[in-house]
Protein backbone atom coordinates (compact mmCIF):
# COMPACT_ATOMS: atom_id res chain seq x y z
CA UNK A 1 0.00 0.00 0.00
CA UNK A 2 2.81 2.39 0.84
CA UNK A 3 3.74 2.92 -2.86
CA UNK A 4 0.36 4.60 -3.42
CA UNK A 5 1.19 7.60 -1.23
CA UNK A 6 2.96 9.79 -3.76
CA UNK A 7 2.65 13.56 -3.46
CA UNK A 8 0.55 13.66 -6.65
CA UNK A 9 -1.90 11.03 -5.39
CA UNK A 10 -2.17 12.77 -2.04
CA UNK A 11 -3.04 16.12 -3.61
CA UNK A 12 -5.51 14.64 -6.11
CA UNK A 13 -7.34 12.58 -3.50
CA UNK A 14 -7.44 15.49 -1.05
CA UNK A 15 -9.04 17.70 -3.70
CA UNK A 16 -11.76 15.15 -4.42
CA UNK A 17 -12.41 14.71 -0.70
CA UNK A 18 -12.89 18.46 -0.38
CA UNK A 19 -15.54 18.46 -3.11
CA UNK A 20 -17.59 15.94 -1.13
CA UNK A 21 -17.29 18.02 2.01
CA UNK A 22 -18.52 21.16 0.21
CA UNK A 23 -21.50 19.27 -1.22
CA UNK A 24 -22.40 17.91 2.21
CA UNK A 25 -22.09 21.37 3.76
CA UNK A 26 -24.39 22.84 1.09
CA UNK A 27 -27.01 20.16 1.65
CA UNK A 28 -26.84 20.66 5.41
CA UNK A 29 -27.21 24.42 5.02
CA UNK A 30 -30.26 24.06 2.76
CA UNK A 31 -31.99 21.82 5.28
CA UNK A 32 -30.75 23.44 8.48
CA UNK A 33 -33.95 25.24 9.43
CA UNK A 34 -35.98 22.06 8.94
CA UNK A 35 -33.50 19.94 10.87
CA UNK A 36 -33.17 22.37 13.76
CA UNK A 37 -36.95 22.60 14.20
CA UNK A 38 -36.83 26.18 15.52
CA UNK A 39 -40.58 26.14 16.13
CA UNK A 40 -39.97 23.78 19.05
CA UNK A 41 -38.14 26.44 21.08
CA UNK A 42 -40.32 27.29 24.07
CA UNK A 43 -42.43 24.14 23.87
CA UNK A 44 -42.84 21.73 26.73
CA UNK A 45 -40.99 18.49 26.11
CA UNK A 46 -44.38 16.82 26.54
CA UNK A 47 -45.61 18.60 23.40
CA UNK A 48 -42.80 17.39 21.13
CA UNK A 49 -43.61 15.10 18.24
CA UNK A 50 -42.28 11.65 19.03
CA UNK A 51 -40.07 9.73 19.20
CA UNK A 52 -37.93 12.65 20.34
CA UNK A 53 -34.51 12.63 21.97
CA UNK A 54 -34.32 15.07 24.89
CA UNK A 55 -31.52 16.18 27.18
CA UNK A 56 -32.03 18.04 30.43
CA UNK A 57 -29.35 20.72 30.08
CA UNK A 58 -29.18 21.44 33.81
CA UNK A 59 -28.43 17.79 34.56
CA UNK A 60 -25.94 17.56 31.71
CA UNK A 61 -24.20 20.73 32.93
CA UNK A 62 -23.85 19.16 36.37
CA UNK A 63 -22.48 15.91 34.88
CA UNK A 64 -19.86 17.78 32.86
CA UNK A 65 -18.72 19.65 35.97
CA UNK A 66 -18.95 16.62 38.26
CA UNK A 67 -16.31 14.53 36.49
CA UNK A 68 -13.75 17.33 36.91
CA UNK A 69 -14.72 17.89 40.53
CA UNK A 70 -14.34 14.20 41.37
CA UNK A 71 -10.96 13.94 39.61
CA UNK A 72 -9.60 17.16 41.09
CA UNK A 73 -6.21 16.57 42.69
CA UNK A 74 -5.86 13.08 41.19
CA UNK A 75 -3.53 14.14 38.39
CA UNK A 76 -5.92 12.60 35.84
CA UNK A 77 -7.45 14.80 33.16
CA UNK A 78 -10.59 14.39 31.08
CA UNK A 79 -10.64 13.65 27.34
CA UNK A 80 -14.34 12.98 26.60
CA UNK A 81 -15.36 10.60 23.82
CA UNK A 82 -17.63 12.28 21.28
CA UNK A 83 -18.93 8.93 19.99
CA UNK A 84 -21.54 9.35 22.75
CA UNK A 85 -23.08 12.68 21.73
CA UNK A 86 -21.67 13.30 18.22
CA UNK A 87 -22.19 17.02 18.74
CA UNK A 88 -19.65 19.87 18.53
CA UNK A 89 -22.06 21.92 20.69
CA UNK A 90 -21.69 19.49 23.59
CA UNK A 91 -17.97 19.01 22.93
CA UNK A 92 -17.47 22.76 23.32
CA UNK A 93 -19.24 22.62 26.69
CA UNK A 94 -16.84 19.86 27.75
CA UNK A 95 -13.79 21.81 26.60
CA UNK A 96 -15.03 24.93 28.40
CA UNK A 97 -15.31 22.89 31.61
CA UNK A 98 -11.64 21.90 31.41
CA UNK A 99 -11.31 18.88 29.12
CA UNK A 100 -7.85 18.52 27.53
CA UNK A 101 -9.47 17.66 24.20
CA UNK A 102 -11.86 15.03 22.91
CA UNK A 103 -11.68 11.52 21.48
CA UNK A 104 -13.37 10.26 18.33
CA UNK A 105 -13.94 6.67 17.25
CA UNK A 106 -14.35 7.35 13.55
CA UNK A 107 -12.56 9.57 11.05
CA UNK A 108 -15.89 11.13 10.08
CA UNK A 109 -16.56 12.07 13.71
CA UNK A 110 -13.08 13.57 14.02
CA UNK A 111 -13.61 15.63 10.87
CA UNK A 112 -16.92 17.03 12.12
CA UNK A 113 -15.34 18.07 15.41
CA UNK A 114 -12.24 19.62 13.84
CA UNK A 115 -14.24 21.49 11.19
CA UNK A 116 -16.58 22.88 13.85
CA UNK A 117 -14.10 24.45 16.21
CA UNK A 118 -12.84 21.58 18.37
CA UNK A 119 -9.07 22.01 18.17
CA UNK A 120 -7.74 18.88 19.91
CA UNK A 121 -9.10 15.53 18.69
CA UNK A 122 -7.56 12.13 19.41
CA UNK A 123 -8.81 9.39 17.11
CA UNK A 124 -8.82 6.15 19.09
CA UNK A 125 -9.22 3.72 16.18
CA UNK A 126 -6.74 2.96 13.42
CA UNK A 127 -6.96 4.20 9.83
CA UNK A 128 -5.65 1.38 7.60
CA UNK A 129 -7.10 1.92 4.09
CA UNK A 130 -5.54 4.32 1.59
CA UNK A 131 -8.58 6.66 1.40
CA UNK A 132 -8.76 6.98 5.18
CA UNK A 133 -5.03 7.53 5.57
CA UNK A 134 -4.99 10.21 2.89
CA UNK A 135 -8.01 11.94 4.44
CA UNK A 136 -6.53 11.70 7.92
CA UNK A 137 -3.27 13.26 6.80
CA UNK A 138 -5.21 16.03 5.03
CA UNK A 139 -7.04 16.72 8.30
CA UNK A 140 -3.75 16.76 10.18
CA UNK A 141 -2.30 19.21 7.67
CA UNK A 142 -5.23 21.57 8.28
CA UNK A 143 -5.70 20.95 12.00
CA UNK A 144 -2.56 20.71 14.15
CA UNK A 145 -4.45 19.23 17.11
CA UNK A 146 -5.41 16.00 15.33
CA UNK A 147 -3.73 12.85 16.70
CA UNK A 148 -4.19 9.33 15.30
CA UNK A 149 -3.81 5.88 16.79
CA UNK A 150 -1.68 3.19 15.16
CA UNK A 151 -1.21 -0.49 16.01
CA UNK A 152 0.69 -2.30 13.22
CA UNK A 153 3.92 -1.88 11.21
CA UNK A 154 2.29 -1.46 7.79
CA UNK A 155 0.01 1.23 9.16
CA UNK A 156 2.98 3.10 10.58
CA UNK A 157 4.82 2.94 7.26
CA UNK A 158 1.75 4.05 5.30
CA UNK A 159 1.21 7.03 7.60
CA UNK A 160 4.86 7.94 7.26
CA UNK A 161 4.64 7.84 3.45
CA UNK A 162 1.42 9.86 3.37
CA UNK A 163 2.76 12.45 5.82
CA UNK A 164 5.94 12.78 3.78
CA UNK A 165 3.93 13.23 0.58
CA UNK A 166 1.90 15.95 2.31
CA UNK A 167 5.00 17.65 3.65
CA UNK A 168 3.93 17.44 7.30
CA UNK A 169 4.73 15.67 10.55
CA UNK A 170 1.80 13.67 11.94
CA UNK A 171 1.30 12.99 15.64
CA UNK A 172 0.41 9.43 16.62
CA UNK A 173 -0.26 7.34 19.70
CA UNK A 174 0.18 3.60 19.96
CA UNK A 175 -2.95 1.61 20.76
CA UNK A 176 -2.21 -1.16 23.28
CA UNK A 177 -4.46 -4.24 23.22
CA UNK A 178 -6.41 -4.88 26.40
CA UNK A 179 -9.49 -6.82 25.25
CA UNK A 180 -8.32 -8.65 22.09
CA UNK A 181 -10.24 -6.26 19.86
CA UNK A 182 -7.71 -3.77 18.58
CA UNK A 183 -4.21 -2.62 19.41
CA UNK A 184 -0.80 -4.23 19.55
CA UNK A 185 -0.11 -6.76 22.32
CA UNK A 186 1.64 -5.15 25.31
CA UNK A 187 5.29 -5.74 26.12
CA UNK A 188 7.95 -6.30 23.48
CA UNK A 189 5.60 -6.11 20.43
CA UNK A 190 4.39 -2.69 21.55
CA UNK A 191 7.92 -1.54 22.35
CA UNK A 192 9.14 -2.49 18.87
CA UNK A 193 6.35 -0.49 17.22
CA UNK A 194 7.01 2.52 19.44
CA UNK A 195 10.66 2.43 18.43
CA UNK A 196 9.64 2.13 14.78
CA UNK A 197 7.47 5.24 15.07
CA UNK A 198 10.28 7.11 16.79
CA UNK A 199 12.54 6.53 13.79
CA UNK A 200 10.03 7.85 11.26
CA UNK A 201 10.98 11.40 10.17
CA UNK A 202 7.37 12.43 9.44
CA UNK A 203 5.75 10.92 12.53
CA UNK A 204 5.88 12.07 16.14
CA UNK A 205 5.31 9.52 18.89
CA UNK A 206 3.07 11.03 21.60
CA UNK A 207 2.44 8.07 23.89
CA UNK A 208 -0.12 5.29 24.28
CA UNK A 209 -3.78 4.58 24.77
CA UNK A 210 -5.39 1.45 26.20
CA UNK A 211 -9.14 0.99 26.52
CA UNK A 212 -10.79 -1.86 28.38
CA UNK A 213 -14.37 -1.68 27.12
CA UNK A 214 -15.55 -4.90 28.73
CA UNK A 215 -14.80 -3.86 32.30
CA UNK A 216 -16.84 -0.65 32.07
CA UNK A 217 -20.08 -2.53 32.80
CA UNK A 218 -18.90 -4.97 35.46
CA UNK A 219 -21.47 -4.77 38.25
CA UNK A 220 -20.07 -3.74 41.64
CA UNK A 221 -17.38 -1.10 42.07
CA UNK A 222 -14.86 -3.24 43.93
CA UNK A 223 -15.13 -6.06 41.41
CA UNK A 224 -14.85 -3.60 38.53
CA UNK A 225 -11.85 -1.92 40.14
CA UNK A 226 -10.03 -5.22 40.64
CA UNK A 227 -10.65 -6.36 37.07
CA UNK A 228 -9.66 -3.02 35.56
CA UNK A 229 -6.36 -2.81 37.42
CA UNK A 230 -5.57 -6.47 36.71
CA UNK A 231 -6.13 -5.97 32.99
CA UNK A 232 -3.88 -2.91 33.04
CA UNK A 233 -0.87 -4.65 34.62
CA UNK A 234 0.81 -5.54 31.27
CA UNK A 235 -0.01 -2.06 29.94
CA UNK A 236 1.69 -0.48 32.95
CA UNK A 237 4.79 -2.62 32.37
CA UNK A 238 4.80 -1.51 28.74
CA UNK A 239 4.52 2.13 29.78
CA UNK A 240 7.43 1.71 32.18
CA UNK A 241 9.55 0.08 29.46
CA UNK A 242 8.92 3.00 27.11
CA UNK A 243 9.51 5.56 29.84
CA UNK A 244 12.81 3.91 30.79
CA UNK A 245 13.86 4.02 27.14
CA UNK A 246 13.40 7.78 27.14
CA UNK A 247 10.39 7.82 24.85
CA UNK A 248 7.86 10.65 24.80
CA UNK A 249 4.95 9.54 27.03
CA UNK A 250 2.96 12.76 27.21
CA UNK A 251 -0.25 10.80 26.57
CA UNK A 252 -1.37 7.69 28.47
CA UNK A 253 -5.09 7.68 27.81
CA UNK A 254 -7.89 5.19 28.37
CA UNK A 255 -10.65 4.06 30.72
CA UNK A 256 -14.26 5.24 30.48
CA UNK A 257 -17.31 6.21 32.47
CA UNK A 258 -17.34 2.97 34.44
CA UNK A 259 -13.68 3.25 35.50
CA UNK A 260 -13.05 6.99 35.46
CA UNK A 261 -12.38 7.09 39.22
CA UNK A 262 -10.10 4.05 39.27
CA UNK A 263 -7.18 5.07 37.06
CA UNK A 264 -5.40 7.58 39.29
CA UNK A 265 -3.33 4.76 40.81
CA UNK A 266 -1.96 3.77 37.37
CA UNK A 267 1.57 5.17 36.94
CA UNK A 268 1.79 7.85 34.25
CA UNK A 269 -1.91 7.76 33.40
CA UNK A 270 -2.90 11.14 31.94
CA UNK A 271 -6.61 11.20 31.05
CA UNK A 272 -9.89 9.30 31.00
CA UNK A 273 -11.95 8.82 27.82
CA UNK A 274 -15.34 9.23 29.48
CA UNK A 275 -18.33 9.31 27.15
CA UNK A 276 -21.66 8.21 28.61
CA UNK A 277 -21.23 10.29 31.78
CA UNK A 278 -22.86 13.29 30.07
CA UNK A 279 -26.11 11.40 29.48
CA UNK A 280 -26.06 8.14 31.46
CA UNK A 281 -28.28 5.19 30.55
CA UNK A 282 -29.72 2.05 32.07
CA UNK A 283 -26.59 -0.01 31.40
CA UNK A 284 -24.50 2.36 33.51
CA UNK A 285 -27.08 3.10 36.18
CA UNK A 286 -27.12 -0.57 37.18
CA UNK A 287 -23.36 -1.18 37.62
CA UNK A 288 -23.05 0.56 41.00
CA UNK A 289 -20.46 3.13 42.03
CA UNK A 290 -17.87 3.75 44.70
CA UNK A 291 -20.43 5.60 46.82
CA UNK A 292 -23.39 3.34 46.12
CA UNK A 293 -22.86 -0.33 45.24
CA UNK A 294 -26.44 -0.71 43.98
CA UNK A 295 -26.80 2.37 41.77
CA UNK A 296 -24.14 4.30 39.86
CA UNK A 297 -25.24 7.76 40.92
CA UNK A 298 -22.03 9.71 40.30
CA UNK A 299 -23.82 11.28 37.32
CA UNK A 300 -27.46 12.09 36.64
CA UNK A 301 -29.61 10.61 33.89
CA UNK A 302 -29.97 13.60 31.57
CA UNK A 303 -30.95 11.91 28.29
CA UNK A 304 -34.44 10.51 27.68
CA UNK A 305 -36.69 9.53 24.81
CA UNK A 306 -40.21 10.96 24.60
CA UNK A 307 -42.71 8.42 23.29
CA UNK A 308 -46.44 8.39 22.50
CA UNK A 309 -49.00 5.68 23.24
CA UNK A 310 -50.70 4.65 20.00
CA UNK A 311 -52.78 1.64 21.13
CA UNK A 312 -54.45 0.64 24.43
CA UNK A 313 -57.06 -1.96 23.45
CA UNK A 314 -55.70 -4.75 25.64
CA UNK A 315 -55.72 -4.86 29.44
CA UNK A 316 -52.23 -4.72 30.91
CA UNK A 317 -50.74 -3.81 27.53
CA UNK A 318 -49.86 -0.56 25.76
CA UNK A 319 -48.25 0.08 22.39
CA UNK A 320 -46.04 3.12 21.69
CA UNK A 321 -44.47 4.65 18.59
CA UNK A 322 -40.93 3.90 19.77
CA UNK A 323 -39.39 0.56 18.87
CA UNK A 324 -35.90 -0.49 17.88
CA UNK A 325 -35.63 2.41 15.42
CA UNK A 326 -35.94 4.71 18.41
CA UNK A 327 -33.71 2.77 20.82
CA UNK A 328 -31.54 0.34 18.76
CA UNK A 329 -31.06 -1.95 21.76
CA UNK A 330 -33.74 -3.80 23.68
CA UNK A 331 -31.64 -5.12 26.57
CA UNK A 332 -31.75 -3.97 29.23
CA UNK A 333 -35.26 -2.75 28.50
CA UNK A 334 -35.88 1.00 28.29
CA UNK A 335 -37.02 2.30 31.66
CA UNK A 336 -40.34 4.18 31.83
CA UNK A 337 -39.97 7.07 34.25
CA UNK A 338 -42.69 7.13 36.89
CA UNK A 339 -43.78 3.57 36.17
CA UNK A 340 -41.37 1.13 37.84
CA UNK A 341 -43.64 -1.86 37.14
CA UNK A 342 -43.80 -1.30 33.37
CA UNK A 343 -41.91 -3.79 31.21
CA UNK A 344 -40.96 -2.02 27.98
CA UNK A 345 -40.04 -4.14 24.95
CA UNK A 346 -38.51 -2.21 22.03
CA UNK A 347 -37.95 -5.33 19.91
CA UNK A 348 -40.31 -4.31 17.12
CA UNK A 349 -38.96 -1.95 14.45
CA UNK A 350 -41.64 0.71 14.75
CA UNK A 351 -43.46 -0.08 18.00
CA UNK A 352 -42.69 -0.42 21.67
CA UNK A 353 -44.85 -2.78 23.70
CA UNK A 354 -45.47 -2.24 27.41
CA UNK A 355 -46.82 -5.01 29.61
CA UNK A 356 -47.78 -4.44 33.24
CA UNK A 357 -49.87 -5.70 36.14
CA UNK A 358 -50.23 -2.32 37.80
CA UNK A 359 -49.75 1.29 36.79
CA UNK A 360 -49.85 4.66 38.52
CA UNK A 361 -52.51 6.04 36.18
CA UNK A 362 -54.84 5.13 33.33
CA UNK A 363 -53.32 5.78 29.89
CA UNK A 364 -55.13 6.74 26.72
CA UNK A 365 -54.00 6.95 23.10
CA UNK A 366 -51.96 10.11 22.59
CA UNK A 367 -50.52 10.20 26.10
CA UNK A 368 -46.74 10.67 26.33
CA UNK A 369 -44.14 8.67 28.23
CA UNK A 370 -40.53 9.48 29.07
CA UNK A 371 -37.99 6.68 28.88
CA UNK A 372 -34.39 6.12 29.92
CA UNK A 373 -32.29 4.59 27.15
CA UNK A 374 -30.68 1.15 27.37
CA UNK A 375 -27.40 2.50 25.90
CA UNK A 376 -27.03 6.14 24.92
CA UNK A 377 -24.32 5.97 22.22
CA UNK A 378 -26.23 4.12 19.47
CA UNK A 379 -29.48 5.92 20.29
CA UNK A 380 -27.98 9.35 19.60
CA UNK A 381 -26.88 8.10 16.18
CA UNK A 382 -30.59 7.64 15.26
CA UNK A 383 -31.63 11.28 15.66
CA UNK A 384 -30.95 14.48 13.71
CA UNK A 385 -31.30 16.64 16.82
CA UNK A 386 -31.39 16.52 20.59
CA UNK A 387 -33.90 18.82 22.24
CA UNK A 388 -32.19 20.64 25.08
CA UNK A 389 -34.56 21.52 27.93
CA UNK A 390 -34.50 23.48 31.16
CA UNK A 391 -37.43 23.06 33.54
CA UNK A 392 -39.02 20.80 30.89
CA UNK A 393 -39.08 23.61 28.28
CA UNK A 394 -37.11 23.37 25.03
CA UNK A 395 -34.46 26.10 25.02
CA UNK A 396 -31.95 24.65 22.55
CA UNK A 397 -32.14 22.35 19.53
CA UNK A 398 -28.76 20.61 19.29
CA UNK A 399 -27.85 19.22 15.84
CA UNK A 400 -26.21 15.79 15.88
CA UNK A 401 -23.72 16.76 13.16
CA UNK A 402 -21.71 13.53 13.36
CA UNK A 403 -24.77 11.33 13.04
CA UNK A 404 -24.12 8.44 10.65
CA UNK A 405 -20.38 9.16 10.45
CA UNK A 406 -19.46 5.48 10.64
CA UNK A 407 -16.53 5.65 8.22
Amino acid sequence: MSNSFSRRNFLQTSALAGTGTLLTSTLQANNLDMILDKDSIGKSKWDLDTPALVVDLDKMDRNIKAVHTRLQGSGVGVRPHVKTHKSPFIAKMQIAAGAVGVCAAKLGEAEVMLENGIKNVLMTTVNVTAPKIIKAIALRKKHKGFIQAVDNPQNIQDLQDAAKAAGIKAEVVLDIDVIRRSGVPPGEPAMLLAQMIDKMPNLRFCGILAYDGGVQHVVGFKKRQAQALKAYEPVIKTYEMMKAAGMNMEIFSGAGTGTYDIMSVVPGFTDVQVGSYVFMDRQYIEIGGARNEKVFDDFETSLTVMSTIVNNYHAGRLTTDSGSKAFTLNKPNPLVLGEPDFNYNAGSDEYGVITFEKSNKTYKVGDKLELVAPHCDPIVNLYDVIYGTRNDKVVQVIPVLARGKSQ
